[in-house]
């Protein structure tokens, strides 16, 4: 078998990685999802799914450009790998 990621899963790895990354820009905004929903312009039942790291809701370029302006963080922030790391935050 080859160790090699598939599409899939390289797809699946980064929509994890944009979801954890937002959850914590937007509890260090102090944001609710629902505030954060509101303020990127998308349903709240929409936002909880991006922020999933369960489901599979998947998400234009745009709805991310949005979040990203909602959060006052770039795009490249969201999809970086290194995710800031906080002391004492429950995620």
């Amino acid at each position: 078998m080859s160790s090699k990621k598939t599409k899939s899963d390289q797809n699946k790895i980064l929509k994890e990685k944009i979801s954890i990354n937002i959850k914590k820009y937007r509890k260090v905004k102090h944001l609710t999802q629902e505030e954060l929903a509101e303020e990127a312009d998308i349903s709240y039942d929409f936002m909880r799914r991006i922020e999933s790291s369960h489901g599979k809701c998947g998400f234009s370029v745009y709805t991310l450009y949005k979040i990203a302006v909602a959060l006052d963080v770039s795009i490249d922030e969201l999809m970086d790998r290194k995710v800031p790391s906080f002391n004492n935050m429950d995620i």
